[in-house]
């Protein structure tokens, strides 16, 4: 397992402990690029997550995709093995979820 893979495995993990829907976007053939590792509902609040690790950092078209989603009042977050609690304290935050 990667490393990238280990934070997309507790963010997965955080997702499924709140409820929460999400997808694996497919971004090759009719896919989009630079969209998000990992797209949420929760209580109605949209949200994606763009998994990082180390000091690695978003390219630009994932710095676009991620400005588009804030620019349409959705909540989009770049996470890594440092910051991974952000992920429950939005939830958590957000709208009472079933814990």
């Amino acid at each position: 397992m990667t490393p990238e893979s280990k934070v997309k495995k507790k963010v997965v993990d955080i997702l499924k402990k709140y409820e929460v829907y999400y997808f694996f976007p497919a971004t090759g053939g009719y896919g989009r690029s630079g969209v998000p590792d990992i797209i949420c509902c929760a209580r109605g609040r949209f949200l994606a997550v763009e998994c990082k690790t180390g000091n690695n950092k978003p390219t630009a078209l994932q710095e676009r995709e991620l400005k588009k989603i804030q620019d349409a009042y959705g909540v989009a977050m770049v996470v890594s093995e440092t910051n991974i609690h952000d992920v429950e304290n939005f939830l958590i935050q957000s709208s009472p979820l079933r814990n």
